[in-house]
């Protein structure tokens, strides 16, 4: 990668960091929250809600839109929603006595500007980045991501100190100069864009999926099998640490991040090893899921904390391989003009990956750490299985043909 194309990539990876603050840099500010405005623990839970949902439903809207007028015109846009809502629920709470119901509106018009904006940048990645360097940039971009996920819990608890609503306004101080710079430093292929209305594309779509069903869906199922694991692991491990262990606050944080940096870097180093063994992508995907399951079946038989995250560390390993050749894979299925929505909707499923991961993680624990495990080891076993079974990558000539 050239110090120009570095740079301007460097920019591009700020979305997906600044993006994955939206929800966890607020958690370790929570108990704050809920004192300052006297909400019940079901009302501070919606805070997290209304600004999920309409991420989640606008993702393939934005990946259509993305299709049709490109990357940046819809991602830079949204880049400035998100951080206007999050002003909107910073401003709230100083001006107002009684802050709670503008700040879920806030919540929801941030929400909407963090639909699909990480996957439109993983879009433009692939139509940036051809054959080889493709798979290396994914990396860096998951990389980015995991980033954000190790240092949200810190930097949330670091901006709290100065006021409880002091991390709404980090959100526009973020979001607006990364939107900038996307716009004016990084480039867009000026590739054909689609011309199709809502139910040609629609069409066109279902014809992506008619002739790989299979391997996207199989695709998608790893993908969020990944996130569903990691997220519901660490939901439980934040209760395990101060219960079991007497680990609470900052250093609670720091301690949850061993698992978060290990995939982080593993998806990084994953990316820029694997960028032109496409042959190993599949074995490498298989493998790693079935030392996912591996991880999760040892899980109960530790007590003492350095074995236990001995193997937590491992587990973000063996995760963190994982997800550059999914990226990868579903990024290179299809043409550019077809790419945003084919990205957005894995984006979708990712989502509801890490949404549904805790709460189902929280309900399986009350029949037993070995009835939790030993079924999570099972999923991962059977994304493995669908991996060897329903995965095709693309030869090498299939992969720089574009």
């Amino acid at each position: 990668m050239k110090k120009k194309t570095a740079f301007q990539f460097a920019v591009l990876c700020g979305v997906p960091f600044v993006m994955v603050l939206g929800n966890s840099m607020l958690i370790p500010v929570f108990p704050q929250m809920k004192k300052a405005m006297d909400l019940t623990q079901f009302q501070v839970g919606l805070i997290v809600t209304f600004f999920s949902i309409p991420a989640g439903i606008l993702i393939p809207l934005a990946g259509f839109l993305s299709d049709r007028y490109g990357r940046k015109p819809i991602m830079v846009p949204a880049l400035f929603v998100y951080g206007l809502g999050g002003l909107i629920c910073g401003f709230a709470a100083l001006f107002l006595k009684d802050p709670y119901i503008l700040l879920l509106v806030g919540r929801v018009v941030q929400g909407a500007g963090a639909g699909g904006t990480y996957q439109l940048a993983m879009a433009l990645t692939g139509d940036t980045f051809q054959s080889n360097e493709r798979t290396k940039a994914l990396g860096l971009l998951e990389a980015a991501n995991g980033l954000g996920k190790v240092l949200s819990p810190i930097l949330g608890s670091l901006i709290a100190l100065f006021s409880w609503y002091a991390p709404f306004f980090a959100y526009g101080l973020l979001a607006f100069p990364i939107g900038l710079g996307v716009w004016f430093l990084v480039p867009e292929k000026q590739a054909q864009r689609s011309k199709d209305t809502l139910a040609e594309y629609w069409r066109k779509l279902k014809e992506v999926f008619r002739d790989q069903a299979g391997h996207l869906a199989a695709s998608y199922l790893v993908g969020m099998v990944a996130l569903f694991l990691l997220f519901g692991v660490l939901s439980y491990v934040s209760d395990v640490l101060e219960s079991t262990y007497d680990i609470l606050g900052l250093k609670k944080g720091f301690v949850l991040a061993v698992p978060v940096f290990s995939m982080a870097l593993t998806s990084y180093l994953s990316g820029l090893l694997l960028c032109d063994k496409q042959s190993l992508w599949k074995p490498i995907i298989v493998g790693a899921m079935f030392a996912t399951a591996v991880c999760l079946a040892l899980l109960p038989l530790f007590a003492e904390l350095v074995p236990y995250m001995t193997v937590l560390f491992f587990l973000g390993i063996s995760i963190g391989i994982v997800l550059p050749p999914i990226n990868s894979l579903i990024t290179g299925a299809t043409s550019t003009d077809r790419r945003g929505m084919i990205t957005c909707l894995y984006g979708t499923v990712r989502f509801f990956g890490v949404a549904i991961g805790p709460p189902t993680f929280g309900l399986a624990i009350e029949q037993g750490k070995w009835f939790l495990f030993l079924g999570s080891a099972a999923i991962a076993i059977v994304a493995a299985i669908t991996a060897l079974f329903g995965i095709t990558p693309p030869s090498i000539s299939e992969y720089t043909a574009e």
